[in-house]
């Protein structure tokens, strides 16, 4: 009967050893698959910096590439206190890669790839032969100014 117990318990906790193996497992395969994610968004975002004429360090910094995504866009710098409101920072998340796409060149349904796809998008726009080009508009104590779009 003693015997008999044990294995019981033994085949229980072989039955819970398996189903954490798998759930590890998956686990695993899910987080290198995040980690290659995220550093193939890193390396495009270091690329789109350098092309701007940023520093490609700034991609890896946090809040700091906040920041230049916003110069990039050519965003006034308050924005970034949007970001960090529920549901209002929407219209940065969707803004600010529009204007980046239009900055360099690239077309509305690019903008729409950057807002739902980042991590394939800035890729291509770091490294494919899109240049630069801001629209120039000025700033003055964190507005835009100039003549309507």
């Amino acid at each position: 009967m003693f015997l008999r117990k044990d294995f019981r318990m033994s085949a229980i906790a072989a039955s819970i050893l398996a189903q954490s193996s798998s759930d590890d497992t998956a686990t695993w395969i899910i987080l290198i698959v995040e980690l290659a994610i995220v550093i193939v968004m890193a390396i495009g975002m270091w690329k789109v910096f350098e092309k701007a004429g940023h520093p490609g360090w700034a991609a890896i910094v946090p809040i700091y590439n906040v920041i230049v995504l916003l110069q990039i866009a050519e965003k006034p710098l308050w924005w970034l206190v949007l970001y960090v409101i529920p549901v209002v920072n929407l219209i940065p998340a969707i803004l600010v890669p529009v204007e980046i796409a239009k900055n360099f060149g690239k077309s509305g349904l690019f903008a729409v790839g950057l807002i739902f796809l980042p991590f394939i998008f800035y890729p291509l726009l770091g490294f494919g032969d899109a240049q630069y080009q801001p629209q120039g508009v000025p700033q003055q104590r964190g507005f835009a100014v100039g003549p309507p779009r």
